[in-house]
């Protein structure tokens, strides 16, 4: 009898690594184990890439240099004492002080390393008191990972990205403070096309939007010398995750010298960006006391935000932030665009007449982890006059008085039960029709698009008393009919109607005789 065999899909990297560390799950909660797990592989990486400089170090016949720092920084190398190595931990994987040494490693690499002051995990290990055996199991697969095997498809970004949203999925709200989807990410960096000049991020989470920027400067043969990163964060593991993300990354960053408040401790007062891309928290709700920061200097020119619900703070903050030439990009609750409470409506109203707003896209439900209901992006520019670059694929026509409405709801493709994903088609849909309406050559000439997109004076918008939902300026796409006569339908339709009525009545005294036969009348 002849064999037969079906094929096993082979786990990747990502999958196998989630496995081995759902084995912490019982002695680590998993809001506490997406540092054990991120820790470690920053460990192993930082290793990998050292030990890979030592070698060049000494084919060089430069062994003398391997125990200078100097030698391994200025190829953006972390330099590891014998005790923060991989190697020197994986010596005592099985041993009953496994975790105290894996705290020690990473507190060394921090303490020789200025630039991750405050990054990495401080005492996690130690203070968990974790399962030895897991522990240990945890490390054998991480041992088997070479982070530096590929560099184009950067094995250890990869596992960041897989692990932040498996975290955002599996602690569902809170995993939404440090996770934006990829999607969602792509697209706004996919408008904003930050080729050159400052980012900036006011919640920064773990630092997805600035990958992603690097990402695409990098696809697009830039160089990310020519991009300056700007961010902040308020909760401090978050910080420490944001710092590692781009560290492993080789990307420099001023996240500010500590975890703040944006609101309250502004790490940077005077930054003007070219770029800013946000998700800044949901309807934020008591974010300031009724007397505090009343005179704040980014408020100028409007009224002070209300303190129940902070998405106009953010608004305010976003726009003192932009250079004059500068365009933000952000994600809001779709309550934004309408809302009238506690004056909102006249906050809108301001930046409206100020025609700082480029573009609205109501974007369909179900994209984030964190909740199931619709957001909307927001793009703003200081600027929309006629701007030359160098590169005539990027000219900006006068766009003055006019706003761009996307209405994306029905886009999206779902990937289980509860989540969808915008495809790269829809993305690539989006910004074709944003940057063909920005009159850039590239993609050809912009068309309204009943149902989809509108571009909407500012007489179309006070028209719409200033709410600025897309579905009140792209219309209703007319539904293709099926060529047949209303008449010739309608017939059709009630003969069948009226032949399922007689059907019933049949079925009905089928049920009646059955009913009497059973003695039941």
């Amino acid at each position: 009898m002849a064999k037969t065999s079906v094929a096993k899909k082979q786990k990747s990297i990502e999958e196998t690594l989630w496995d081995s560390a759902n084995k912490l799950r019982g002695t680590v909660e998993s809001s506490e184990y997406k540092h054990v797990v991120l820790g470690l592989i920053f460990l192993k990486f930082s290793s990998d890439k050292f030990e890979e400089r030592k070698r060049d170090l000494i084919a060089d016949g430069k062994e003398a240099y391997v125990d200078m720092k100097e030698f391994y920084n200025m190829h953006n190398v972390f330099y590891l004492p014998t005790e923060a190595r991989w190697s020197f931990v994986m010596e005592h994987a099985k041993q009953d002080a496994i975790a105290l040494i894996i705290d020690t490693a990473l507190h060394t690499v921090e303490k020789n390393n200025p630039s991750l002051q405050g990054a990495l995990p401080d005492n996690y290990f130690s203070r968990l008191n974790m399962d030895v055996s897991k522990l240990s199991a945890l490390l054998d697969t991480i041992n088997n990972i070479d982070t530096i095997a590929d560099k184009e498809n950067d094995i250890v970004g990869r596992v960041y990205e897989y692990f932040l949203g498996k975290f955002a999925a599996t602690e569902g709200k809170g995993g939404g403070e440090f996770y934006t989807p990829k999607c969602v990410v792509n697209l706004i960096a996919e408008m904003l096309e930050p080729y050159k000049g400052k980012i900036y991020d006011p919640a920064c989470g773990s630092g997805g939007m600035f990958v992603q920027s690097i990402k695409f400067v990098e696809s697009h043969n830039g160089s990310s010398k020519d991009i300056s990163i700007y961010g902040q964060e308020y909760t401090a593991t978050t910080y420490k995750l944001a710092k590692m993300n781009l560290a492993i990354r080789g990307i420099s960053a001023n996240l500010g010298d500590v975890p703040a408040d944006t609101f309250f401790k502004d790490q940077h007062p005077d930054l003007k960006a070219d770029y800013i891309m946000a998700n800044p928290p949901f309807n934020q709700k008591d974010w300031r006391a009724s007397n505090e920061l009343t005179d704040d200097p980014r408020w100028q020119g409007y009224e002070v935000p209300p303190t129940g619900n902070a998405n106009y703070a953010w608004i305010l903050n976003m726009l003192s932030k932009l250079s004059a030439n500068g365009t933000a990009g952000f994600v809001l609750a779709n309550g934004a665009m309408s809302s009238n409470t506690s004056r909102e409506g006249v906050l809108r109203q301001k930046m409206i007449e100020n025609d700082l707003v480029d573009c609205m896209i109501a974007l369909p439900g179900q994209l984030f982890y964190t909740t199931q209901i619709p957001v909307c992006l927001w793009f703003m520019t200081k600027n929309k006059e006629e701007q030359i670059f160098e590169d005539s694929t990027r000219n900006h026509r006068n766009r003055k008085g006019e706003t761009l409405f996307i209405d994306a709801r029905n886009l999206g493709t779902m990937v289980d039960r509860t989540h969808k994903e915008l495809t790269t088609d829809d993305i690539a849909e989006i910004t074709k029709t944003y940057h063909a309406w920005r009159g850039e050559s590239k993609d050809g000439v912009y068309q309204d698009v009943l149902g989809f997109c509108k571009s909407a004076t500012l007489q179309d918008i006070v028209k719409n008393d200033y709410v600025l939902t897309p579905g009140r300026y792209v219309g209703v796409a007319e539904e293709i009919g099926d060529g047949i006569p209303f008449e010739t339908k309608m017939g059709s339709l009630t003969r069948l109607l009226f032949k399922q009525m007689e059907q019933s009545q049949t079925l009905d005294q089928a049920i009646k005789d059955n009913l009497k036969l059973l003695g039941y009348e």
